[in-house]
């Protein structure tokens, strides 16, 4: 699988990675090593997780992904070889976890998130959720005593705004701490529609896209498929990305994948992965059928003229 360098980081990273949040609940963990496999198989190394997946479950509390990625990397001996993402910030009621970028809680979770996954070291620790109610410097002196502690490699922010991002930029900098490589937001092919409320979730925008090519940072990208909204009949298109351009881009998008061979879903990844600057899906798959199609994703050229198709519709 080709690779990517992260951020301003030196490390490379497989170009779609794969996202393990129902790992070890709505998946259950036969289908979860046979998915994990199918994945390294094609050459990927990149791995996201997150210590609240997926606390949401019915009988679950969070942490269930982290302890099965930790149970098959010991089944499969292959830790070296692997990049492995996992996040904190956002609260578990189920274990007295609050919605927090504290040093405490920083630190509190770091410890739990390696013992889960049975490693000595975090390739890639995310702040998931901005916090305002704790300093910057608080937060970023947290991170930065991990990775001197050589618990975590690189850092990564999710769900922040661009202004928020530079802030914290600006924080590393004047005070020497590590900054953050990468940012994960809720990005899709599909424009919001004007006033669209996302709640917890930020997306990707036009100006986080500049800022990022700007100050080399790597934009990521998770729902990329509106879990499966595009392609499944049982499941509609999300009200606020329903505007009046949505039937044109959905029009050529459609149009591209018939001329290509290639199925809606791919398109959409190929789509990311040829934007200037690129954005690196996160992939998710319950089947191994649903994981194939998205790594076929990666054999799709998209050519100048198409590219300005998908862009430029409903403009």
């Amino acid at each position: 699988m080709q690779t990517v360098l992260l951020g301003n980081t030196d490390a490379r990273v497989s170009a779609l990675c794969l996202g393990a949040m129902y790992f070890g609940t709505r998946i259950d963990e036969a289908t979860s090593f046979r998915l994990l496999d199918q994945y390294i198989e094609a050459g990927g190394t990149f791995i996201d997780t997150a210590n609240i997946y997926a606390h949401w479950v019915k009988g679950f509390q969070g942490g269930e992904s982290e302890t099965l990625l930790g149970r098959w990397m010991k089944s499969r001996q292959n830790r070296s070889n692997l990049f492995i993402a996992t996040k904190v910030g956002f609260e578990i009621q189920a274990r007295g976890v609050p919605r927090s970028l504290s040093a405490r809680w920083i630190e509190t979770e770091c410890e739990k998130s390696l013992q889960r996954l049975g490693i000595e070291t975090i390739d890639l620790y995310y702040a998931h959720k901005d916090d305002y109610s704790t300093p910057m410097e608080e937060t970023l002196e947290a991170f930065d005593r991990l990775i001197k502690a050589g618990k975590v490699r690189f850092i990564g922010a999710s769900n922040f705004t661009a202004w928020r991002l530079e802030e914290a930029r600006w924080t590393s900098i004047t005070q020497g701490l590590s900054e953050y490589c990468c940012i994960q937001q809720k990005h899709t092919y599909l424009r919001p529609k004007p006033g669209a409320g996302f709640g917890i979730n930020i997306t990707i925008n036009d100006d986080l896209v500049d800022y990022c090519h700007n100050r080399k940072i790597t934009p990521l990208a998770y729902s990329a498929l509106l879990s499966g909204a595009y392609t499944r009949p049982d499941r509609e298109i999300p009200d606020d990305y329903l505007g009046q351009d949505t039937q044109a881009r959905l029009l050529v998008l459609k149009t591209i994948a018939q001329e290509k061979g290639a199925t809606v879903n791919q398109i959409i990844l190929a789509w990311m992965l040829h934007s200037h600057p690129f954005v690196l899906p996160l992939i998710a798959a319950s089947t191994e059928d649903h994981l194939k199609e998205n790594l076929l994703a990666l054999e799709i050229s998209l050519s100048a003229d198409e590219l300005q198709r998908l862009d430029q519709a409903g403009a």
